[in-house]
């Protein structure tokens, strides 16, 4: 196991750590939270820079680097939708594009084919970690409205290039 992977792993282990940090509810534990979810977003820079430079991609990390990132990010915005914080209809969106992305990355793969990942979605990442970072360290109405628009813009951006970009995918399934 090379070090991106064992960041990846990291990431991972960190999403229960936030939440239980989270639903404690000890005094300053959004400041908490937030330094976990900072460390674990930036393991998910640091694991694919590490693994590009050094040439340590593999099959592991291709998979679990975006799984990594969907479970610390759908964890953050399932408390946000509990504490009142985020619409569900969003958050909902939301993971109606990541199954989208990722079926249609399923099917690709029975057709032998990688669907690498695309600027916009890697835009999509850092902007709703930073938006996911702004709402815990404020939680002021019109910036959680505001992060909420950009998440759902960004989203909805990358999921559709996603599937226009790769729609030949679809067009040879029986």
């Amino acid at each position: 196991m090379n070090l991106a992977n064992k960041l990846t792993l990291l990431r991972i282990a960190l999403v229960p750590v936030f939440l239980i940090v989270l639903y404690w509810g000890f005094p300053f534990s959004n400041w908490v939270a937030l330094l976990v979810f900072i460390i674990a977003s930036v393991t998910d820079f640091l694991d694919g820079h590490i693994a590009r430079s050094r040439n340590m991609i593999t099959d592991f990390g291709k998979f679990m680097d975006p799984l990594a990132d969907k479970m610390l990010v759908m964890a953050a915005m399932c408390w946000f939708v509990q504490s009142g914080e985020m619409w569900g209809w969003v958050l909902a969106l939301v993971l109606l594009r990541e199954f989208a992305v990722s079926g249609m990355r399923l099917v690709a793969v029975e057709q032998g084919k990688v669907i690498a990942a695309a600027w916009s979605g890697k835009i999509k990442t850092a902007s709703t970690m930073v938006c996911i970072c702004l709402m815990l360290a404020f939680n002021i109405s019109i910036l959680d409205l505001i992060c909420q628009i950009i998440i759902l813009v960004t989203t909805l951006y990358s999921g559709a290039e996603y599937l226009i970009k790769n729609r030949e995918v679809f067009a040879q399934v029986k």
